[in-house]
């Protein structure tokens, strides 16, 4: 895991890189015109969280990659319950393949268009991935940038022996998700000190409740289908 998790890190790296080159150098003078201090700042974290922020004091925006996400889009039972991983298949980006290269290129693209829908006025508390910001993914797509970003972090994970496969995942529909539980299966969740285990008491549609032993009362717990791993 360490070493998957050093790997993710470098290739974090990479997608700030492309961030930076590929996204924010032609798109500069426009957010700077509507902020003539603005700035970007890029980073890998050191967890699951992966957002765009801007401080109004400091004027900076802020793109943060979290390395477990990083780690988790690259392997197909745990990609495919990002949204970036729906984007793709639902609104035919990268031609609907959901590969690592393609998700992460993606993800690269997908906090960009959060700092020019912010730029453009146009993010507001309680409306995050509305209209706007779906115009502006859209129109990084189909201009090429997309395209772009995903070709540099190919050529720069190349270029540093990173692996970063071209390969498409195999991701089951909902269905087929669904149908691989039923109630009272033994099953567990989670990773390292935070993994649990319990029994499916139901199977919703996208998710399973799995009750987990805990004093003085049994926990429930909404897992989805993604994150469960069956026991015995």
């Amino acid at each position: 895991m360490f070493s998957s998790l050093q790997t993710s890190k470098q290739i974090g790296t990479l997608m700030c890189q492309t961030t930076r080159t590929i996204l924010w150098q032609p798109a500069q003078a426009w957010v700077q015109a509507r902020n003539s201090q603005a700035g970007l700042l890029l980073r890998v974290g050191s967890g699951q969280a992966t957002y765009h922020s801007y401080d109004p004091r400091t004027k900076q925006h802020l793109i943060n990659y979290g390395v477990r996400m990083i780690a988790a889009k690259r392997q197909p039972e745990t990609a495919q319950g990002w949204l970036s991983s729906r984007e793709i298949r639902e609104r035919g980006y990268f031609g609907g393949e959901v590969s690592e290269l393609n998700l992460l290129a993606h993800t690269c693209c997908h906090e960009f268009a959060h700092l020019l829908q912010y730029s453009a006025g146009q993010r507001h508390y309680g409306s995050v991935h509305n209209r706007h910001f779906y115009e502006v993914l859209d129109q990084l797509h189909a201009s090429g940038g997309a395209d772009a970003a995903r070709d540099f972090l190919a050529q720069q994970a190349s270029e540093a022996a990173l692996p970063l496969s071209r390969d498409v995942f195999a991701i089951p529909t909902p269905h087929q998700a669904k149908a691989q539980w039923q109630a009272g299966e033994p099953v567990r969740f989670g990773r390292g000190s935070k993994q649990k285990q319990g029994r499916i008491v139901r199977v919703n549609r996208k998710t399973c409740t799995v009750e987990v032993p805990h004093q003085p009362r049994n926990l429930l717990y909404r897992v989805p289908f993604a994150l469960l791993e069956a026991l015995g």
